[in-house]
């Protein structure tokens, strides 16, 4: 099955079935839209009338890790992305792009010459690129880790530890690492209303943020109440369910068009 995956995977990419859905990201004291995270997706294409099968990403991402195919799949994802994040830079909207980096990329990859090539060749603002990057991933080597880190935040680009709280915390070198930017899991915040447990770990990732003057977003948000707790512990941005799915560049610049900064237009 694995194998199948990775040949059906290697034919999506020759046939571009790969494509990024775009989830927006808010300022929640302001309501103010300031970013998307781009997300993979891959609709294979077959004969049938809904015109292909959506392949979830907890499915072939595993297999694009292990096989290597992640490296070219990921520089195409920042590509794309960088790309979206120019266009709306020229039409006048200061949205930062939130992009993935497995430790693939990281570790074997000339991860910052690209990312300083793909800024030079699409004309982005580099403060509008955001590299997330799992917690786990900056276990692994340290030395190298801090060494990219700085090389990347000279290059203008922001930081952040994605979902954090769920890997291999280590406080000591969080210090060392010139992050912006913490990401709570969506974990946490799903019982946060019903675990006093989860929402104290919510509630603390805030704290131990804004302690080292670091922004905080939550993701997972989906209901109303989840956004007022949040706004209760001054969690800085949040996006989820409650505001958009993800959704194709399409839908997202009809979006960003049409949204006035007020979250309350979606208690309907």
């Amino acid at each position: 099955a694995r194998f199948q995956m990775l040949r059906d995977l290697r034919d999506a990419m020759e046939a571009k079935e790969l494509t990024l859905y775009f989830q927006p990201q808010f300022e929640l004291s302001t309501g103010k839209i300031i970013g998307a995270e781009a997300l993979l997706r891959w609709f294979k294409k077959d004969n049938s009338k809904t015109g292909g099968q959506f392949i979830s990403p907890a499915e072939f991402v595993p297999v694009a890790e292990q096989s290597g195919l992640i490296v070219p799949i990921g520089e195409w994802v920042l590509r794309y992305s960088c790309e979206m994040a120019a266009m709306w830079q020229k039409l006048g909207r200061d949205l930062r792009i939130a992009v993935n980096v497995s430790g693939a990329q990281f570790y074997q990859s000339d991860l910052v010459n690209y990312v300083s090539k793909v800024l030079k060749e699409t004309g982005l603002n580099p403060r509008n690129l955001e590299l997330e990057v799992t917690e786990s991933v900056f276990m692994d080597d340290i030395q190298h880790t801090i060494e990219t880190l700085q090389q990347l935040h000279q290059l203008g680009v922001e930081l952040a530890i994605d979902d954090f709280g769920t890997g291999y915390s280590s406080l000591s070198y969080l210090r060392q690492f010139p992050i912006d930017r913490l990401k709570i899991d969506q974990s946490f915040i799903r019982n946060a209303l019903i675990n006093k447990d989860d929402a104290a770990i919510a509630r603390t990732i805030v704290r131990l943020g804004h302690s080292l003057n670091l922004k905080v977003i939550a993701e997972g948000v989906e209901t109303k109440e989840h956004e007022a707790f949040l706004m209760e512990e001054n969690c800085d941005e949040v996006q989820g369910f409650r505001y958009s799915r993800p959704i194709p560049v399409e839908d997202f610049n009809r979006f960003i068009e049409t949204y006035k900064g007020d979250l309350s237009i979606f208690d309907k």
